[in-house]
This record gives structure tokens, C-alpha cells and sequence, in this order.
């Protein structure tokens, strides 16, 4: 997702001021993602051949070129953000860690794949499309409802890197596992799905490797050279803004690929949608439960909530398009994400903050090493 301007938040954090301290751009996140859908499906009927020149000029991943850098463009800003010289202190608070790891890539997956085939059992396009999802871990917007909601800051960042690493080493395998293996293994008909896993780990090492490289190095050179006030502060606002555009130039391509069997079948998006919200919920309010549970203080509890509730749709639609092409059900599952989940997620800060003063009075903000 796109990202924004660090916010300083802390324990007095009030729910009235949640959507206003959100950047104009992520305000309007919804506003702006429909608006590119009726753009696409306008340049579409204007321009029928379109799909044929984009497809001139493609690259490795057999994605073409314009699709390309604009998912490249998607993902950089967002992985410029993390703090990568924090992964090593999460490793002290080993209850968060695991906890963290075991609602991603374990429960996550799980709940995701468990909804796509309860609500779309005969839509098997769009119901690939949200396992997809279910495995892309969220490695960006989630830090903005980390911040909102008073949550751990440097927590969230250690475990938006984590996922990062993950996902390279993990997706492909998990991809096989939930849309190839566990289906057979259920007696569930996976007829007509078609993919090879030396082709999604091709793609997300393309589309997830390439960002996280460069924005590593961005990081890296950029704190040696001016310090972390300065990047962060004076570079990031700067560059966090090109990951809405580069979304919003694929959701113009996509839709005006495909806008004439979406503006047919409105009822399929309401479809897609419903699951999502469902994931959103299950996810958000089990992670905060068993953050209770475990004991855990608010703002970690908040961090494990928001980390475990969010989802890479950049990397997910990213995959759906160089596995299955720019005009496929998958990646329109992908596309539906952003949509429902800001305001989603903007809800769940107000319940959070609600949970605090509920449950939690005036805690102090927790220390990562405690």
C-alpha cells in the first residue's frame, strides 16, 4: 500500500483527530482508487486496441513494460520506508516475534483461503485472487495504522522488515501449498488453474526483490550521507507519494484492459469485497484478543493487531499479473483490495483507541526491550 509522513502519535492519542492526521493523498485513498477504475474503463472503450500495444514490450516476467515499471514504482517507496538496522532488537521480545510470525504466515493464509472458498466456491479466478492476497503480508499501509493507534512504532517497523524477507523466501512455496496441495488434500476442484511455482517465485523475487534492493540501499546511503532526521523527515515525504501513483497507473491499465466484463458483472466486485471485510474483522479482532491473552501492553498489542490485519496488495497484484496477466480475475481480487481495506483499517484505529481507554487506562508506551 501507499505510504505517508511519519505521525507522531502517543498515549494521548484521541480518535477524533484519526482521519485528519492522515495525509490528503491516504485520506482519499478510496476516492482516488475509484476514480482511476472509471479512467481505465473510459480509456478502454476509447482505445480497444490497447491491451495489443501495451503488450509490445515485455520483460522477464512476461509482464508488459508500462505494467512493469509502474508495479516497480508501486513498491519502491514503500520499502524505502523500513528500518532495516532494526531487525536484530525484535529478536529480544520473542512473544511478539513468534506471535507476529505465526498470525502472518500461518493463521493469515489460513482464514484468507478459508473465506475465498466459502464466498466464491464457483468463481475460481477471483477466489485464486484473494489466497494471493491472503499470502502477501502487509509491508506499508500498516505502519500508518500503527502510528494512528498508538502502537509500537519501531516494533511495527522490525516486523514490516521480517515480512519483507519473508515473502521473498516464502510466498512461492506457500502459493503451491494453499492453491495447489491443500486443495487436493480438502477435495476441493482446483480444474483450470494453471500456474508454475518457478513462476511466482520468478515474479516476487522481480517485484519484491528488485524494490527491496534498491530501497535498502536508499536508506542505507541516504542515512550515511544526510542522517535518519533527514531521510526521514525531508527524503520520505518526498518519494512516499510515487507508490499511490504508480498503484493508481495499474488500476488505469487493469481496468481499462478489463472495464467491460467488470462494468457487466458489478455483482462479482461486491463479492470479492465481502470476504475482504470479513478477513479484516477476523484478523484485526483475534490478534488483539490473543494479545490480551498473552499479556501483552497496548502499544505491542496494537502492533501485533494492525501488522497481522493488513495485506501487500502492491505484491499481490503485482504476482496475479505476472502469473496470470493483467486482464485475469486474480488480479482484479487484487485491485478490490485497497478499496475496501483504508476504510476498513481506519476503523479498526477507532476501535483500537476505544480498546485503550477501555482496557488499558493510562499505560505507559512499553519499551521493545522490556
Amino acid at each position: 500500500m501507499t505510504s505517508t509522513d511519519s505521525i507522531h502519535t502517543d498515549t494521548e492519542t484521541s480518535s477524533s483527530t484519526v482521519v485528519a492526521r492522515l495525509s490528503f493523498l491516504d485520506r482519499l485513498l478510496p476516492v482516488w482508487i475509484v476514480a482511476a477504475m472509471a479512467v481505465g474503463i473510459g480509456l478502454g472503450r476509447l482505445m480497444p486496441s490497447l491491451n495489443r500495444h501495451l503488450n509490445a514490450v515485455q520483460v522477464t516476467t512476461g509482464t508488459s513494460l508500462p505494467i512493469f515499471i509502474g508495479l516497480l514504482v508501486m513498491m519502491y517507496p514503500v520499502l524505502a520506508r523500513v528500518r532495516y538496522d532494526q531487525l536484530g532488537t525484535v529478536t529480544r521480545d520473542r512473544k511478539l516475534m513468534v506471535t507476529s510470525l505465526i498470525l502472518n504466515w500461518v493463521i493469515g493464509p489460513a482464514v484468507m483461503f478459508a473465506l475465498a472458498w466459502l464466498w466464491l466456491p464457483d468463481l475460481p479466478t477471483y477466489r485464486t485472487g484473494l489466497i494471493i492476497v491472503g499470502l502477501a503480508r502487509c509491508i506499508a499501509m500498516v505502519l500508518i495504522w500503527n502510528d494512528l493507534s498508538g502502537g509500537h512504532r519501531e516494533a511495527g517497523a522490525v516486523l514490516v522488515a521480517i515480512n519483507s524477507l519473508f515473502q521473498i523466501l516464502a510466498f512461492a512455496l506457500l502459493g503451491y501449498f494453499y492453491l495447489k496441495v491443500l486443495p487436493g488434500w480438502l477435495g476441493l476442484s482446483t480444474v483450470g488453474l494453471r500456474f508454475s511455482i518457478g513462476r511466482i517465485a520468478e515474479t516476487v523475487a522481480v517485484f519484491l526483490g528488485i524494490p527491496l534492493v534498491a530501497g535498502y540501499l536508499t536508506r542505507t546511503l541516504g542515512e550515511r550521507r544526510r542522517g535518519r532526521e533527514w531521510y526521514e523527515t525531508k527524503f520520505l515525504p518526498r518519494l512516499a507519494p510515487f507508490a499511490l501513483y504508480g498503484l493508481l497507473f495499474t488500476i488505469v491499465i487493469l481496468f481499462a484492459l478489463q472495464g467491460h466484463t467488470i462494468s457487466a458483472r458489478p455483482g462479482d466486485v461486491a463479492r470479492i469485497a465481502a470476504p475482504l471485510m470479513c478477513y479484516f474483522a477476523l484478523m484485526w479482532f483475534g490478534s488483539f484478543a490473543l494479545g490480551r491473552v498473552l499479556g501483552l501492553p497496548y502499544d505491542r498489542t496494537a502492533t501485533l493487531a494492525f501488522t497481522a490485519a493488513g495485506n501487500n496488495f502492491e505484491l499481490a497484484i503485482a504476482v496475479a499479473i505476472g502469473v496470470f496477466g493483467v486482464t485475469s480475475g486474480e488480479a482484479l481480487a487484487g485491485v478490490v483490495g485497497p478499496l475496501i481495506e483504508v476504510p476498513a483499517l481506519v476503523g479498526l484505529v477507532y476501535v483500537s483507541l476505544w480498546a485503550k481507554r477501555r482496557w488499558y487506562g493510562s499505560e505507559e508506551t512499553s519499551e521493545l526491550t522490556r
